[in-house]
């Protein structure tokens, strides 16, 4: 059953994301291809935190409330609208390996925004938004691209 919200805010889906690294600094390409993403007006951040551990296992977090700086993330445009819980972060912390990081991440679809926006201006709705996996999508992807064996 689809359940349709009304609401007066104008926000596309939210997400949380958790990018790791196998260093205790975030890559500084996946970081530019953010901040393209960014630029781009696709998404828009909500919350960022930034967790490493260091090899003897001593953790540093930087919270985009309090700055990013000395990170590969300092200078992105964050809403910073506290949206990453401590219990979210708990998990993270005791997920993390010595010696590696993660950047955690809330953003809005702004593009999903927009199209949402247009849609309900016209009398539509959006009634389903599904987040497919990874693997699902890959998956499935392979399937449909292998020849049916000469099958019409």
């Amino acid at each position: 059953m689809l359940m349709r919200m009304s609401t007066d805010i104008d926000i596309g889906p939210v997400e949380l994301v958790v990018l790791s690294f196998p260093a205790a600094k975030a890559d500084p390409a996946a970081i530019a291809e953010l901040r393209t993403t960014l630029a781009n007006g696709d998404a828009t951040l909500l919350d960022l935190v930034f967790v490493s551990k260091d090899a003897d296992g001593t953790l540093t977090e930087f919270e985009a409330s309090e700055g990013l700086d000395g990170t590969a993330l300092a200078g992105l445009e964050v809403d910073t609208v506290d949206l990453i819980s401590d219990d979210d972060l708990e998990i993270i912390r005791d997920g993390l390996a010595p010696g590696t990081s993660a950047a955690v991440l809330v953003y809005e679809q702004t593009w999903a925004r927009r199209l949402a926006t247009a849609v309900r201006a016209a009398g539509g709705e959006v009634d389903l938004h599904v987040q497919v996996p990874h693997d699902a999508a890959v998956a499935a992807y392979a399937a449909a691209r292998q020849p049916s064996g000469g099958q019409a």
